[in-house]
């Protein structure tokens, strides 16, 4: 099992371009993933803290009903974050987040609360995005995070949402910490033009790989995606036939996409695999979680796809590439 690690919120998207309207989306990065994951068929489970009120309930049904596991989900009384959205004109580019989480549930979560330890069931634990930044929650999962690593395969995803980091340098010097902690990690071309303006994105992958992971990939939006690792690079394309809705959760999907990916062919779990990726593997695994992402983009809101929609989805790619 993947047991996903942070945030669990309600995103309000909005009903259409131009109409003052918005509809409640359980969401937050790393409850994307778990749901990701579990419509893929890759055992999955959430832990986080989740709030008792009725957006709490929601939350808790929609991992249900997608298949991952619950078991451990803190609930306690208090408020759900939310998360307003604002979406690029012509639905390109990245949307903006507003996000109201004062004295919220899931940035509450304290050290005490961590399980004391973890079942061997647990394979890989995936952490990131705003629950790294909001206290006093980001510093427990960042206590969980180092006690794990080595222990188990760790992925990672910054997500930056610049409107939650006061300080700018401090959160970079903690984010590199963080890598030097973990096995895979995802960033968008976004998160790593906010972290290192003007920076050539290849030298500083290359510098992240030097600090431990095994395999660190840069989605380039409608440019596709990279995969780095200490023996090359591999690259996909995005699907040519998108019909972009909004990109809301189209990292969390894809990100998703590439750890079942490796999970069902018996990757993942293994260190030595990871560091051993062959191009050829890589290149697949890309070309799988960038369709992932586009299905997600096809429709409102964070909408990860199904193993079964997704298989059919690529039949199709491949059949405009043969036809």
């Amino acid at each position: 099992m993947i047991l996903c690690c942070g945030e669990a919120l309600i995103d309000f998207v909005p009903l259409e371009q131009n109409i003052r309207g918005y509809r409640p989306c359980p969401g937050g990065s790393i409850y994307n993933i778990a749901v990701g994951l579990a419509r893929l068929q890759t055992p999955a489970g959430y832990f986080g803290k989740v709030s008792t009120d009725f957006f709490g309930d929601l939350l808790m049904q929609y991992l249900a009903e997608n298949g991952a596991a619950t078991e451990y989900v803190i609930r306690a009384d208090g408020l759900t974050t939310l998360a307003f959205v604002s979406l690029p004109g012509q639905a390109q580019g990245e949307p903006k987040f507003l996000i109201y989480a004062n004295d919220t549930v899931d940035r509450s979560l304290t050290t005490a609360e961590l399980p004391p330890q973890l079942p061997e069931a647990i394979k890989a634990l995936h952490f990131g995005s705003i629950s790294l930044v909001l206290e006093p929650g980001a510093t427990s999962l960042e206590t969980l995070l180092r006690r794990e690593s080595g222990r188990r395969v760790i992925s990672f995803d910054p997500n930056v949402r610049p409107g939650l980091i006061a300080a700018k340098e401090a959160y970079r010097q903690r984010c590199e910490g963080w890598v030097r902690l973990v096995d895979i990690v995802r960033l968008s071309l976004a998160d790593l033009d906010w972290l290192y303006p003007g920076a050539e994105p290849e030298a500083i992958i290359q510098r992240w790989l030097s600090l431990g992971p095994s395999l660190c990939i840069l989605t380039l939006g409608a440019g596709g995606s990279k995969a780095y690792t200490a023996s090359g690079v591999a690259a996909a394309a995005a699907p040519p036939t998108v019909k972009v809705v909004d990109t809301v959760g189209a990292g969390d999907s894809f990100l998703a996409a590439v750890l079942a990916y490796l999970a069902q062919g018996g990757i993942l779990y293994d260190r030595g695999q990871l560091k051993a990726l062959s191009e050829t593997t890589l290149t697949a695994c890309l070309s799988y979680a960038c369709c992932a992402a586009a299905i997600n983009c096809s429709r409102p809101g964070a909408n990860p796809a199904y193993k079964h929609e997704l298989e059919a989805y690529l039949s199709a790619q491949e059949g405009v590439r043969t036809g």
